[in-house]
């Protein structure tokens, strides 16, 4: 490992007293120099996992969680960067169809079981296990055939290039667990889930909070880690507080030190706050966007899907309840992704075109409520909301593009619903617009969400490509660039799949996925990874007056 060292003096507050501090008020800063000891309180405004094993599922809720109790065999840097993490090295074949990892022999699992190539080996299988259900995780690996595991050297054989393996293993939804502990039953270890991290998951009470302690014996800090040896902070109080005011007014008063999925007037609010501080961290992979159903009627005509876009004006609506925290987004990939391209052109709002379309695709009647009909059915399209994924502002946003394309004589069915009736309605077809967050390191997240390979449900039930695209000239688009390790080609080739989507009208971007963090002065030392930008609190400590 490469990491240049530092010199790092402890300030003198007591351990013990630091530990009783929490809920305080108006935390104040009285050193600049990292405070060991003490309990740092986060509130998630996200929906509280149903496993916190990341490999069961893979939703965004788990890599919150598990970045701080499980780690991934390699990292980025915030350039972008692969770094060398729980491998120290690794060699692919010239065909691409196999690579050679070293795995580090200095690091055991918070379990005591050393970490090797059979450890990691067994992660892999867990993960392609049907019986595990995972869907991101599984996503990732999917192309690992088999594997040979001698000492701390792990061979995969793939059963075709693979150009985003190691984008995949930077991911905390792909990250090491002890293979002890996944001999347990499912239900153990969603509830501790043991890996190699700075923190180790020691209680959960469900519908409350997660209690993470410091592991004493930490050796594996990411190489853009600030300092070496154990975590400042002793503990981490992991609280859920799903109402967005509660949570902030949690924060205003001292009775929590972070909170996460921050609203867009409780952003502008911290900036004028001299005790609060605001992270803002784009994820990689897609943007935000709405997903047109061309699996089934009315979006599996092309017509149909154009005027929907046509007439869904958004700018309008990001400006005034965003609060300047989001711009507007043309692509389908975010703006991290060095591959993005933007298309504002396919998303001009023209009322007159959007109609004509729908008379040209049969739509030309309307009811007494001003809606098309055709045949006697109504143009209705539903929409299931997740409440729990979808923050107040974009909710509003969505009852915006409801209003606007009304006139046009689209009835928009907004259904809110829980994160498990939500999985629910999409396993079940029952949509015709989503919005569904995806994020994935790298532009492969275009092969994972518009392939039609990814119409097939993962073991978990769900399936990414949700706007159920089937074009076997994309397809050949996106397996030709996984496939290829040249990356002006691959850039090539990701740009013309972009191309299909955007201007098949099987999408309506919206902004790009951000994390939004804000936390007192108190905490210094805190930063999202730059992988998917989760918040890590390696580095964090927490210094109250």
């Amino acid at each position: 490992m490469i990491r240049a060292a530092r010199s790092l003096s402890i300030g003198g507050v007591a351990v013990a007293s630091l530990s009783l501090l929490v809920a305080c008020s108006a935390p104040g800063v009285t050193s600049t120099d990292p405070v060991s000891g003490g309990t740092l309180v986060y509130a998630s405004g996200d929906a509280e996992p149903s496993c916190l094993d990341p490999h069961v599922g893979g939703n965004f809720p788990q890599a919150l969680l598990a970045t701080q109790y499980i780690e991934s065999l390699v990292s980025k840097n915030a350039g972008g960067e692969i770094l060398p993490w729980l491998a120290s090295d690794w060699t692919e074949s010239t065909d691409g169809l196999s690579w050679e990892f070293t795995i580090r022999d200095d690091v055991a699992f918070t379990d005591g079981t050393p970490l090797d190539a059979a450890a990691v080996a067994a992660n892999i299988a867990h993960l392609q296990d049907p019986a595990t259900a995972s869907s991101t995780g599984y996503l990732a690996v999917a192309k690992i055939t088999s594997m040979d595991a001698d000492g701390q050297t792990l061979t995969l054989t793939l059963s075709s290039p693979d150009s985003a393996l190691l984008d995949s293993f930077s991911q905390p939804w792909v990250g090491i667990q002890s293979p002890t502990a996944l001999k347990r039953t499912q239900e153990e270890n969603c509830a501790s889930p043991v890996g190699t991290g700075p923190f180790v998951v020691t209680e959960w009470k469900r519908q409350d909070s997660v209690t993470l302690k410091r592991n004493e014996d930490y050796t594996t800090p990411p190489q853009d880690a600030e300092h070496d040896g154990v975590a400042y902070l002793d503990a981490i109080d992991w609280r859920f507080i799903p109402d967005s005011a509660t949570r902030y007014s949690a924060l205003q008063s001292g009775q929590v030190d972070v909170i996460d999925n921050a609203q867009p007037d409780s952003i502008a609010a911290a900036e004028g706050e001299s005790n609060l501080k605001v992270i803002s961290a784009p994820r990689p992979g897609a943007s935000n966007r709405i997903e047109l159903n061309s699996g089934k009627a009315p979006f599996d005509d092309e017509r149909v899907r154009e005027a929907f876009i046509r007439a869904a004006s958004v700018n309008d609506g990001i400006s005034s309840l965003f609060f300047g925290t989001a711009d507007r987004s043309y692509s389908v990939l975010s703006s991290v992704e060095a591959t993005s391209i933007e298309a504002p052109e396919y998303f001009d709002i023209d009322a007159d075109a959007a109609g004509d379309l729908l008379d040209q695709a049969g739509w030309a009647q309307r009811d007494a409520e001003g809606y098309r009909v055709r045949g006697g059915e109504r143009l209705t399209l539903t929409f299931p909301v997740s409440t729990n994924q979808s923050i107040p502002a974009e909710q509003s946003l969505f009852e915006q593009i409801q209003a606007a394309v009304k006139p046009v004589g689209f009835e928009v069915v907004l259904e809110p619903l829980d994160l498990s009736s939500w999985y629910g309605a999409l396993a079940a077809n029952d949509y015709n617009l989503v919005s569904a967050p995806y994020t994935k390191v790298g532009p492969d997240v275009l092969r994972i969400l518009y392939h039609s390979d990814s119409i097939v449900p993962a073991p978990s039930g769900y399936y990414a490509n949700l706007a159920q695209l089937s074009d076997p000239a994309l397809d050949a688009l996106l397996a030709e660039a996984s496939a290829t390790q040249d990356a002006e080609q691959r850039a090539s080739l990701y740009e013309q799949a972009q191309e299909i989507i955007l201007s098949g009208y099987y999408v309506l971007p919206l902004y790009d996925q951000q994390n939004h963090f804000l936390h007192s002065t108190a905490v210094s030392g805190m930063r999202a990874l730059p992988t998917v930008s989760a918040p890590t609190f390696y580095d964090a400590w927490v210094n109250r007056a």
